[in-house]
């Protein structure tokens, strides 16, 4: 199954609702699963959002794909921030994008961990969304890949 190209500039597009000066959504998708981006030795490689209710992140990609797998990988500490996290993918922006169907809940993931999502028959969409829901929290992702096939 291939992963979705990146080349420069990225066709994907990454946006996120209001990330912390520096930690830009770019970086989810910069190629780096280094969670260590804030220890003073390492050049920033994770997005991070303001603290705040229901924070989310989105990838636009360039046409609809089916979506396989997404793989994530979590910051080195305050791991549990993403749990409870949800991955949406499908062709609306309503919300966000959170209204499209879930891919995936993240219930649960330790430092550092790289951890793969998947559907087995595939999911259609444009969007690829991670939110989580219901609460005030920061979101921080180290790194997100994306695979699948786009569709014609």
């Amino acid at each position: 199954m291939p992963q979705l190209k990146r080349t420069w500039p990225f066709k994907e597009k990454p946006h996120s609702h209001h990330c912390i000066r520096f930690y830009g959504p770019y970086y989810a998708i910069d190629g780096s699963r280094d969670s260590k981006f804030d220890d003073g030795s390492k050049v920033m490689s994770c997005s991070v959002t303001n603290h705040e209710s229901n924070p989310w992140w989105r990838l636009t990609l360039p046409k609809t794909h089916k979506v396989f797998s997404v793989k994530i990988t979590n910051r080195y500490k305050f791991h549990e921030r993403l749990d409870g996290a949800e991955i949406r993918i499908g062709d609306s922006l309503v919300n966000n994008g959170a209204d499209n169907p879930r891919f995936a809940l993240i219930t649960s993931m330790t430092a550092s961990e790289t951890a793969e999502f998947k559907v087995p028959n595939g999911m259609d969409g444009r969007y690829v969304y991670i939110g989580v829901p219901g609460r005030e929290e920061y979101l921080t992702l180290c790194e997100v890949e994306v695979f699948g096939s786009a569709l014609d």
